[in-house]
């Protein structure tokens, strides 16, 4: 079975998400993917019990074979972690982890469209049992509700210009695969930024990936449950990759441990960032940051 995804700054979350190896001790990976943190935690502590959610029953197969070895020691839940947490028991869990990043199994082998580069139908379900896809976007949203889209989540500031590109494409046949939308977006916006430091069209699905897994929208209800969730002395830590998912992460917890008796202390007054050697070897590393609070 081959491991693709590299586990992000993987030290320092083993630095800084710490408990007692006793029994008893849970840890919630909320967003598990292939396993490289649940596998950090499992090697570590021998007696630590790894609840390991993620909603793509694809990539889960592959947590679930690495780690038959460990037995009931890994517990997979096929769930989005906002569901499985907001019906978790009070102050059951010592540690709780999110990686908020898409798994390099994602673009390389779910054959979903996720990768602008890639002849593949445009889907980008997380859920394949969910009714809207990247897909069911780009074809029937409206021009106005689609530039949005793009430029709500993806900041784009060719948004309207790509949109509108989008439904004048559509008009002629329907918007099937993942690089038929990416000719679409290059040829709609200017040739210097055609030819810029990054795709033109990095940001497009960017925001169609997060708008069809409505993924923003399930991290403050996740986090509000996680500290309910975590005993005391426990800590939460977040691993996130673009502005977006780093500001409802950071203001969540600046304004819950400003509060009057806060149940929160910050960590990390600065989120932690990959060492140089780390982006070197993990480029996609680059963007990440990583925060800790601890429950008091």
């Amino acid at each position: 079975m081959e491991i693709l995804h590299y586990p992000v700054m993987h030290q320092e979350v083993l630095d800084n998400l710490v408990v007692p190896d006793e029994e008893g001790r849970v840890l919630i990976d909320c967003t598990t993917g292939e396993g490289g943190h649940s596998a950090l935690f499992l090697s570590k502590y021998r007696n630590l019990n790894v609840i390991g959610l993620d909603r793509d029953s694809e990539i889960q197969k592959k947590a679930i074979e690495r780690f038959k070895d460990y037995k009931d020691r890994f517990q997979p839940v096929n769930t989005w972690f906002d569901d499985y947490l907001a019906l978790r028991e009070s102050e059951s869990a010592d540690l709780i982890l999110f990686d908020l990043g898409i798994s390099i199994f994602h673009y390389e082998e779910s054959r979903r469209g996720f990768s602008f580069r890639a002849d593949e139908v445009l889907d980008m379900r997380l859920d394949s049992n969910q009714k809207n896809s990247a897909r069911t976007i780009v074809n029937e949203y409206g021009e106005e509700e689609l530039a949005d889209v793009i430029y709500r989540y993806g900041e784009e500031r060719y948004s309207r210009r790509i949109a509108r590109a989008i439904c004048e494409a559509r008009k002629e046949k329907a918007i099937e695969t993942a690089s038929e939308l990416a000719n679409i977006i290059s040829r709609s916006v200017p040739k210097e930024y055609r030819y810029g430091r990054i795709s033109p069209s990095t940001r497009t699905f960017q925001a169609l990936r997060i708008e069809v897994n409505h993924e923003l929208d399930r991290i403050s209800p996740a986090l509000e449950n996680a500290v309910r969730v975590l005993r005391p002395g426990g800590r939460i830590g977040v691993i996130t990759f673009h502005s977006l998912e780093d500001r409802i992460v950071k203001w969540f917890f600046k304004e819950r441990a400003a509060k009057e008796n806060s149940d929160i202390r910050i960590i990390t007054k600065k989120p932690i960032v990959p060492t140089e050697a780390e982006e070197k070897e993990n480029s996609p590393s680059r963007s990440a940051k990583l925060r800790i609070v601890e429950k008091i």
